[in-house]
């Protein structure tokens, strides 16, 4: 069965001109005058670079199946990260380069996002937040406030992020993984 453009949601994975596209969002148009079109806002899988592409409706389109399996980080080895798939306890090897910047978030025993075609992984994704403990950061000085400004901590996976004053060595806090923020302390 040949699919078009009106098949087009979230989340489709298109193959246009051999390279493979996520659609993060579409919008069918039907104008007053002319005839009816599909815009969407595309992703390329392997660069992340995002466009903005408009369809003819009912064109026909080349989709992908996309295999998202939740698999969790084990070691570093060499330039590749291992990850192992709970269900069938296999090791996958996955390139350094696809996990990217987010690398300095990835804790042992973390549950991620593996989308592969193929049999190829394409892309690792991160939970939105992750636990991390303080290793190192200047003391705070007594009266401080949450408002007070904030100061650098390294944290367990050797990453740097601005946390309050209040904060301290040892302490649990919880990290966003998409831009390295600080979100609150985890309770124990």
């Amino acid at each position: 069965m040949a699919q078009t453009t009106n098949d087009i949601k979230n989340g489709s994975v298109l193959n246009l001109d051999g390279q493979l596209w996520t659609v993060i969002k579409f919008q069918h148009v039907k104008p007053g005058k002319g005839p009816a079109f599909v815009r969407t806002t595309i992703k390329n899988v392997l660069s992340g670079k995002i466009v903005d592409k408009t369809f003819n409706a009912g064109m026909k389109m080349e989709f992908e199946t996309v295999d998202n399996r939740t698999l969790q980080y084990s070691y570093e080895d060499g330039d590749n990260y291992v990850f192992m798939d709970m269900t069938t306890y296999d090791q996958i090897y996955i390139p350094k380069t696809l996990v990217g910047d987010q690398s300095k978030y990835l804790l042992e025993g973390t549950d991620c996002i593996v989308s592969f075609h193929d049999g190829t992984p394409l892309s690792v994704e991160l939970p939105a937040s992750v636990v991390l403990t303080i290793t190192h950061t200047e003391p705070g000085l007594q009266g401080n406030r949450s408002n007070a400004g904030t100061k650098p901590a390294t944290v367990e996976t050797g990453a740097e992020i601005q946390v309050p004053l209040f904060i301290g060595e040892g302490e649990k806090v919880k990290v966003d993984t998409r831009d390295g923020s600080y979100l609150g302390r985890e309770n124990n």
